[in-house]
């Protein structure tokens, strides 16, 4: 048998390979549901990349001299998913100007309009980042019960290649304590990540 060193496989079963599906449903008819409740239908379409974010400011405590660190807590947490989109209509555009496409049935097709100088606090929508391991069974889920879009947009049309659209869905606040919150998430105030096989 030959030894091997350095970081080897425990399960190759559990390595990423591919891109989340991002889907987008109504926030308020689902609040109460911590499952995935969104399908392939309600996807965004193709995507040219996806990122999941959770960052964390933290306050540190230091003493003496010279000053030794004696302990550090969290004072600030965010999460948040990154993608670019492919598909250039009106559903996907308006949702990445921060308004509800679900809610005011924007189109999936290219027909419609999208307004510009509207302005307001971006939309309150659920957002469902699906990924599906290679064995086509397992999934890793983030769930958004209440996210934001809050990316600036850029189309950048290429000569020879298709726009991808960038766009970032952020987590807020979904538990009881909230007007529009549920107690189902009292102890996941931003969501969760969900793994099934």
């Amino acid at each position: 048998m030959v030894t091997r060193t350095g970081p080897l496989t425990k399960n190759a079963d559990t390595v990423a390979l591919g891109l989340f599906q991002i889907r987008v449903g109504s926030s308020s008819d689902n609040i109460a549901n911590i499952g995935v409740q969104l399908n392939s239908t309600n996807s965004i379409g193709a995507l040219a990349s996806t990122k999941f974010m959770g960052n964390k400011e933290y306050w540190e405590l230091f003493s003496g001299f010279p000053q030794l660190k004696d302990k550090t807590l969290t004072i600030k947490e965010e999460a948040a998913v990154e993608c670019e989109f492919k598909e250039l209509q009106p559903f996907n555009l308006y949702l990445a100007l921060g308004k509800d496409p679900v809610t005011d049935s924007q189109s999936e097709t290219i027909s419609g309009e999208i307004p510009l100088g509207d302005v307001t606090a971006p939309a309150y929508v659920r957002m469902e980042a699906v990924y599906t391991y290679p064995d086509a069974t397992s999934t890793c889920s983030i769930i958004f019960p209440r996210a934001q879009v809050t990316s600036a947009v850029e189309m950048d049309f290429q000569e020879t290649d298709n726009v991808n659209v960038p766009i970032t869905f952020t987590a807020n606040r979904a538990d009881s304590g909230i007007s529009g919150g549920n107690a189902v998430w009292d102890s996941k105030p931003y969501g969760h990540i969900l793994f099934a096989s």
